[in-house]
């Protein structure tokens, strides 16, 4: 068998992690100055950094005009967390997993809450699970773009309208790359690190006024830590929503998002995100469509994710290999492409099935994806070469 020749051109930046995501092209670090650091985050100059941060991310997303956005502690983990503990157990709750992280908020709801007139609804790595079954009465619990699986929800006419229930949705991977219906969702979650490429530990949260009724009208009958703390006296405490964060913020990561929201404007806002998301996507589809090794995780294009996308082996050496050896054999493809200096963290998530994830979130130049497409050939014949004929 005569192997490839080893692609000379590398991307030009070769991270592909999932998170943190590859900085925004340009990005550097003497665009982070300000003179919010050294200074408390409730002085007046940090204060301001951290309220423009909030009104411009109701701008750059084109919130409804009364829904509300904060930044909280522990990233969108947190912002999900807060809102799980604080707003569950006045209704019946609907629960729709299929990846790693939304499978945490099935555990948080029957392990750690204990929630009554819980339905769990968990489809597997590459589909979706049955939203249809969906209770109208009931409150739900659901993740937009499954980060581990490469699946993302197309249809949300199964969220049917009802101002007695809270919809929660964690949008960590999709807020700036899909298209998402905030008006039909009561919570709204992501973090910086995500399709910015901003910096972690922070988390987003955006809440419509039926959440803030949720907030107000109903006390959950378990302790609240501090960090979960939403409202006061019975009322939202609006000071949170207006930069007066829980705990104490890096304002570095604070101008990190800020220069990232300067960056998303000149490239169009939403609109011009989401284009250059949809653009590696498709480079991606055209290899697969010529590539006889690797296929599409999710098979259903309409679902199938357009920031962290996953591949399975299909060549019948690897695909007959038992799920240790095919871990294997995709650790020894990154691997050698690692020491290349071509590609890094592109390996599936480790709960996931066997094979490669690839991000190409916005902050990724899509002519890296396609300089990247070359190595994972290379890499691919070079590891299989020693494997035996099906």
């Amino acid at each position: 068998m005569t192997l490839p020749p080893k692609p000379e051109v590398r991307p030009a930046c070769p991270h592909f992690s999932s998170g943190p995501t590859a900085k925004r092209p340009g990005f550097s670090l003497a665009q982070l100055e300000t003179t919010a650091f050294g200074r408390s985050h409730r002085a007046k100059d940090a204060k301001a950094k951290l309220k423009e941060a909030i009104d411009r991310t109701k701008q750059v997303l084109n919130l409804p005009a009364d829904y509300r956005v904060a930044i909280v502690p522990a990233s969108d983990t947190g912002a999900v967390e807060m809102c799980m503990w604080s707003m569950l157990g006045a209704k019946p709750v609907d629960i729709f997993a299929w990846e790693s992280f939304g499978k945490d908020w099935v555990t948080d709801a029957q392990k750690q809450l204990k929630l009554e007139n819980c339905e769990v609804y968990v489809g597997d790595y590459g589909v979706l699970p049955p939203f249809e079954k969906a209770r109208d009465d009931a409150d739900i619990v659901f993740t937009w773009n499954g980060t581990t699986s490469g699946v993302r929800v197309d249809d949300h006419s199964w969220i049917k309208p009802n101002p007695d229930r809270v919809v929660i949705c964690d949008a960590t991977s999709a807020v700036f790359a899909q298209d998402i219906p905030f008006e039909k969702l009561d919570v709204i979650t992501y973090s910086w690190q995500k399709v910015l490429g901003g910096e972690a530990a922070h988390g987003m949260l955006i809440l419509s006024p039926n959440a803030v009724k949720r907030l107000e009208s109903y006390t959950p009958d378990r302790p609240l830590p501090k960090i979960f703390r939403m409202t006061s006296g019975g009322k939202l405490n609006e000071a949170l929503f207006e930069g007066a964060t829980i705990n104490t913020p890096s304002m570095l990561c604070v101008e990190d998002y800020l220069r990232a929201l300067d960056w998303a404007e000149e490239c169009g806002g939403l609109k011009g995100l989401k284009a250059r998301s949809d653009k590696s996507l498709g480079i991606l589809e055209d290899w697969v469509a010529k590539t006889d090794w690797i296929d599409f995780l999710c098979a259903d294009k309409a679902t199938r994710s357009n920031t962290g996308v996953t591949f399975k082996i299909t060549d019948p050496r690897v695909a007959k290999l038992d799920t240790d050896a095919q871990e294997a054999f995709v650790k020894k493809m990154v691997t050698l492409i690692e020491k290349e200096g071509a590609g890094f963290d592109f390996n599936s998530y480790a709960k996931a099935p066997p094979g490669l994830r690839i991000w190409v979130g916005s902050t990724v130049e899509p002519s890296d994806v396609e300089k990247l497409l070359p190595w994972l050939n290379w890499a691919f014949a070079t590891v299989a070469s020693d494997l035996q004929d099906a």
